[in-house]
């Protein structure tokens, strides 16, 4: 017996007009128990009727037609691949957010996007690079390359201060739109949490830590796919009088490391001259590796596999290796120096 599903375009159909078969020109589904058939006649007369379940009695197919007709929706096809296009897009160019963003990546940003930080599934990472290396370039990098392979929707930045120049930034530079977190924003909010209204938010690192309330929204809120704290060494502990002593916005990054699957800390200066101090601030990226006080002769941090840290000297370098192969513009410089890197790794 002949069922409904088995009516395709092009396909040979007898039982619709007595004694001869049509040729069905189209079908279209009305709910799941009924079909509205175009037929062709053989006389060259195109007709319209409605077949049922009921009538898959007396109808008797002699040719199923085009096994691989395409009756869908040429423009819904057309956006599906088109969206599958753009998701493998970093397949073909590994480079896509800089070739999509309005920068101009030096070598030694390159390097820590590409070479440091994309490979790190997942990534807990700090970036240490003097000031003025263009971390914020960095960071807007590794955003849009995450964007690029399907492995972020939220994201939170967590500066300790200038929000303005990271909104202005990230949206000029990198097309990327973040909301900053106000007080309107939080007394607004529909949800009662503005970490679960918005997927991209900046929040200012001494507002997350003087108000409680709002560190419990944000650990009841989804989790974060990447959040990205700025000026980290304000995430300070110290140990005194033989016990650790944690201040507030140190308690935050513990929060902070706890509601996101990719965390990126990015200070100049980590480093204050006292190693368990040290030892306590890369505790908030893995707390099981950096456990219990740090103490000479017993415990050795190798700290290479998440941190990088590179002086302003070799940044320097760099810029004055690439302005000698300046012969072209500058962007067409990058995708040479992409090609084929020219640059050591720090």
């Amino acid at each position: 017996m002949t069922v409904l599903e088995d009516i395709k375009n092009g396909a040979q159909l007898r039982g619709v007009v007595p004694g001869q078969p049509v040729e069905v020109v189209s079908v279209e589904w009305i709910g799941d128990q009924a079909i509205n058939l175009v037929y062709r006649v053989p006389g060259g007369g195109v007709a319209e009727t409605t077949l049922y379940r009921d009538d898959e009695v007396r109808i008797e197919l002699d040719a199923r037609g085009r096994a691989w007709s395409f009756d869908a929706d040429g423009d819904l096809l057309r956006l599906v691949t088109e969206a599958n296009r753009i998701k493998l897009a970093h397949y073909f160019d590994p480079y896509l957010a800089i070739h999509t963003s309005l920068v101009d990546p030096l070598p030694h940003q390159i390097s820590a996007v590409y070479g440091e930080m994309l490979p790190r599934q997942p990534l807990r990472f700090l970036l240490a690079d003097d000031p003025g290396a263009g971390k914020t370039i960095m960071a807007g990098l590794l955003i849009k390359e995450l964007i690029a392979r399907s492995d972020l929707e939220r994201c939170l930045v967590a500066p300790g201060s200038l929000v303005e120049q990271w909104q202005d930034e990230l949206g000029e530079k990198f097309g990327l739109e973040f909301d900053i977190l106000t007080r309107d924003m939080i007394e607004n909010s529909r949800s009662g949490n503005p970490f679960s209204d918005r997927n991209r938010l900046i929040a200012r690192l001494d507002v997350l830590a003087r108000n409680e309330e709002l560190q419990d929204k944000l650990a009841q809120a989804a989790e974060w796919d990447l959040i990205i704290c700025d000026e980290a060494h304000r995430m300070s502990a110290t140990y005194f009088g033989g016990e650790a002593k944690y201040t507030k916005r140190y308690r935050v990054g513990q929060k902070l490391g706890e509601a996101c699957r990719h965390l990126l800390l990015m200070s100049a200066t980590p480093h204050n001259g006292h190693e368990q101090d040290f030892q306590l601030f890369m505790a908030l990226l893995d707390g099981d590796r950096f456990e219990g006080r740090f103490r000479d002769g017993v415990h050795y941090a190798d700290t290479a596999d998440m941190m990088r840290r590179l002086r302003k000297r070799n940044c320097c370098a760099s810029m004055a290796a690439r302005s000698s192969r300046s012969a072209v513009p500058i962007r067409s410089s990058t995708s040479c120096l992409l090609k084929r890197p020219r640059f050591t790794q720090p």
